[in-house]
Formats: structure tokens, C-alpha cells, sequence
């Protein structure tokens, strides 16, 4: 599914259903149901909900009027290929952790989109300053009961927030928030932590402020912003070890505190924190039900307690591990549509591998933070049988140390030179169809480097490699 179409463009229709019956077919373009122009897909969903469907469809240039009766409770039976239909709301803020901006030039121009879009934050879980939200946009919100948001907060304090967004009305944007959950709106929260700019005191005022003002917030997300090497703005660094172990300390007092107040776990620090310390990841009961997967919440622990067979995978999460850099550009990655940031969900891949005509030796290509989690699993299951790889990412550079954003220029850099013996297990997540973020395919790499794409779960893994060890015996 893309982002955007002038309108909705119909990809598949079910054999047999009501759309079928009335000859909607693959590439109409509906202008109107019932007389309404569809604004996007949520609001397509419910105007095809109706007993009695009027359709103008455009047929390659001729417009033709259908009517469609459904049976109650049967589905309408044609999928969209995008979610909205009129415009994204783009973000007119400027902050200067913006992962967009850090883009290096050359890519697929969709990728420097950014939005602030309440629509893509409850169908896909992106996250918006609410600096464009307007009355409206509340209305529909509580009358359609679109819940949860999911909503950036970065700092509690006006002047601070607004300085961090080079916004003015990042100042004031957050009475929307007070006003959605006073309807009865769910909202999560995030604070991209910067060191030196919302990290100690300012940190610790935000989420006093957030459990002073906004107790009813499902979740507060505190992750590390992204940084790459095109970043060009003086005060964004990386947080160094110190920093991130002073974080997590003071985050984990402020779990307790509203763990005592509310009686339940809202605030949680990202893995990556717990990671650059050094530290050891919390006990898979801090987490709860792992609601927080696709911030970088809990995803190392859950790939950890699954690879070990404690658990089962929770879900097929489509960001994998460590799929997604914290924060670049506030879009999750559930997003199918792919199109506003570089947090892609991964697609099945078929590909004619070149594999060795004997598999003496086993790789597991990940980047360098799912390689200091993986080498220990890895070790503990094969010995010195499999291998695993870091791949350092020199396309972006900065601590993009993720493996959803390898790219096929790092990728194959690493592997050049290896013994053609030796079978490379490529995790899914890196990859959109089957494009890296480069450009470049699979069959790109697989015409250098023998290679098999697998998916990006601990359950998955540890079955393909017990399959290889089970090969040598």
C-alpha cells in the first residue's frame, strides 16, 4: 500500500465479493462513493460499510456509475492501494534531530517526505507533535474514536519544546493531547533524547510533567535520536556510554515512581540506551505485553527470550530486530506503506540464490547492534559453526548501527573476499520487496556472495541454524 493517490485506486478485488459481483476491476479509480469523495482510508472504510453502494469509477479516462447491495456483514471485497486520498499533512517543523534531513542525497524521493499526520498515527502508529491539529481534526478524531495516537513529546516544558521544533506552536500544541484523552482518546508518548539538549534535569522535568499533566499516556517511549554522518547540526551527537547508562538510571527511577502511582509500567527506555551503556536488558516482566516492540522497546529481549525458546515469538513483527533507528522520522515500523521515512516493513523475497554447491559454513549477516546481542546467542547454539557479522554502516554512518538500514553498498562490502563455502543468512528487515534502501536488489548480492534471505525472528533463526548444524552431523 502507498501513502498517497489522488484517489482510491483499487489493487485486488476478492473473487466472488460484492465489489466483484459488481465489476469493480484491478486499476479503477473511485471518484465517489455515495456521493462522497473519500478523504482516505479510514474514511473508505466506513462509506463501503453501507447496505446500498453508489461508485463513480474512472476506467482509464471514462467514468462509470455502479451500484453495489451488500449483504449485511459481508465485506466489501476490494482493496486500495494507498492511505490517503487527499494530501499528507507534511510537518512544518524544522527540529534538529530530524533524521530526514540527514538523508544522503540520491534516493527514491519519497523517503524525504515528513509527516505530521494524526490519520498515519492511528493507522500506522507514526508519531505527530500535533503542531498542525487543528479543531477539525479533533472532531473527527473523538466522533470516529480514532485510538490510540501516538504523540511526540520531547520535552514537557513549552520554550524547551518549541526550541527543540523550531516551532512556535511546539510551545503550545500539547493542550491537544489534554484534550484527546479527555475524550477518551488513548495516546502514546516518545522523547527523542539528545544529549546535552533534554537528557538529565530537563529529562527528568519532562516526565514529572508527563505524570503530572497527561497521567492517562498508555506508554512514554524514551529512545536516542538518530544521527548520521550527513548530519550537519553542531549541538546532535551520540550519546557516549556514560551518558546513556545516566539515562537509563534515571528513567528507570521514574518506571518506579509511576509503577507505585499508577500501578502499572508507562515509562521505558529504549534498548539501544541499555546497549551503548553496556548494560544488562530488563527481565521480560518489565515489559509487560511488549506493546512497545516497534519503538525499540523490548525487541532485544523478546528476539533473546524467543532465540532461547523461552517464548514464542509474541508476533510476526515486521521491524524484526533492531529494524528500525529510534526516532528518525516518527514513523514505526508497522507502516505498510513505506513512503514518509525509512521505516519499511519487510515483504517475502524469492530470489534465485547463488549458494556454494557445498554449505561448509554458516553466516548470520546483522548490523553491529543486533551483532553484540546475536554472537552470544549464536555462540551458545553453534560454538564457532556459525559465524556472525556485524556490518558496519558506512552508507549513513552516525550510530545508524541497525539492521534496517543495511544497504547493499555495506552489505557486500563486508562479505567481499569470503570463502564461496560459506552460506550468508540476510535478515529480511533490510530489505523493501526486495530493494535495500540503496537501490541495489538481492539478486544483486546474490550474484556476488552466496546469500538466503530469512526472516527477522528468534524463533526463525535458531530453526535455520539447527537445520545447518543438523546438516553436518
Amino acid at each position: 500500500m502507498d501513502t498517497v493517490d489522488a484517489s482510491p485506486i483499487v489493487a485486488a478485488v476478492e473473487a466472488g465479493s460484492c465489489a466483484d459481483r459488481a465489476g469493480l476491476t484491478v486499476g479503477d479509480a473511485v471518484l465517489s462513493v455515495n456521493g462522497v469523495a473519500p478523504r482516505d482510508i479510514i474514511e473508505w472504510q466506513r462509506l463501503v460499510d453501507e447496505p446500498l453502494l453508489g461508485l463513480v469509477v474512472d476506467r482509464g479516462g471514462m467514468s462509470i456509475d455502479m451500484e453495489i447491495r451488500r449483504i449485511p456483514g459481508e465485506p466489501f471485497g476490494a482493496t486500495v492501494t494507498s492511505a490517503v486520498f487527499d494530501r499528507i499533512h507534511t510537518c512544518d517543523n524544522h527540529c534538529e534531530f530530524c533524521f530526514i534531513y540527514q538523508l544522503p542525497k540520491g534516493m527514491r524521493r519519497s523517503l524525504y517526505t515528513k509527516d505530521d499526520d494524526y490519520r498515519l498515527s492511528f493507522l500506522y502508529g507514526n508519531f505527530t507533535t500535533l503542531t498542525r491539529f487543528t479543531e477539525a481534526d479533533l472532531e473527527r478524531v473523538v466522533d470516529e474514536r480514532l485510538s490510540p495516537l501516538y504523540v511526540s513529546i520531547h520535552s514537557a516544558e513549552p520554550r524547551r519544546r518549541a526550541e527543540m521544533l523550531r516551532n512556535d506552536r511546539g510551545g503550545t500544541s500539547l493542550r491537544w493531547l489534554r484534550q484527546l484523552l479527555d475524550h477518551g482518546i488513548d495516546a502514546h508518548a516518545q522523547v527523542v533524547l539528545c544529549p546535552g539538549v533534554n537528557d538529565g534535569p530537563v529529562l527528568d522535568a519532562t516526565l514529572h510533567g508527563l505524570l503530572e499533566t497527561f497521567p492517562e499516556l498508555l506508554s512514554v517511549a524514551v529512545v536516542p535520536l538518530g544521527l548520521s554522518r550527513h548530519n550537519t547540526e553542531a549541538r546532535m551527537r551520540v550519546h557516549t556510554a556514560e551518558e546513556a547508562a545516566d539515562a537509563v538510571a534515571l528513567i528507570e527511577q521514574w518506571q518506579e515512581r509511576y509503577r507505585r502511582l499508577l500501578g502499572r509500567t508507562v515509562v521505558h527506555a529504549a534498548d539501544e540506551l541499555y546497549l551503548r551503556a553496556g548494560l544488562p536488558l530488563p527481565a521480560s516482566e518489565r515489559y509487560g505485553e511488549f506493546e512497545m516492540l516497534e519503538d525499540g522497546i523490548g525487541i532485544a529481549r523478546s528476539f533473546i527470550d524467543a532465540f532461547r525458546g523461552e517464548r514464542s515469538d509474541l508476533r510476526h513483527h515486521d521491524g524484526g530486530f533492531f529494524g528500525s533507528v529510534d526516532a528518525t522520522a516518527y514513523v514505526r515500523t508497522v507502516n505498510p506503506a513505506a513512503e514518509t521515512s525509512l521505516r519499511h516493513r519487510s515483504t517475502p523475497v524469492s530470489i534465485s540464490r547463488r549458494e556454494p554447491r557445498r554449505v561448509r559454513s554458516l553466516a548470520v549477516v546483522t548490523g553491529e547492534l543486533g551483532a553484540s546481542v546475536l554472537g552470544p546467542l549464536v555462540s551458545d547454539l553453534a560454538g564457532g559453526a556459525v559465524e556472525v557479522i556485524g556490518v558496519r554502516n558506512d552508507y549513513f554512518g552516525g550510530n545508524t548501527a541497525v539492521a534496517g538500514l543495511l544497504t547493499f553498498e555495506d552489505v557486500s562490502r563486508a562479505l567481499e573476499g569470503r570463502p564461496s563455502d560459506v552460506l550468508h543468512l540476510i535478515p529480511d528487515v533490510c530489505l523493501n520487496g526486495d530493494r535495500f534502501l540503496d537501490g541495489h536488489t538481492v539478486g544483486d548480492l546474490s550474484a556476488l556472495h552466496s546469500i538466503e534471505v530469512v526472516p527477522t525472528s528468534g524463533t526463525a533463526l535458531r530453526a535455520r541454524i539447527q537445520q545447518f548444524l543438523g546438516g553436518l552431523s
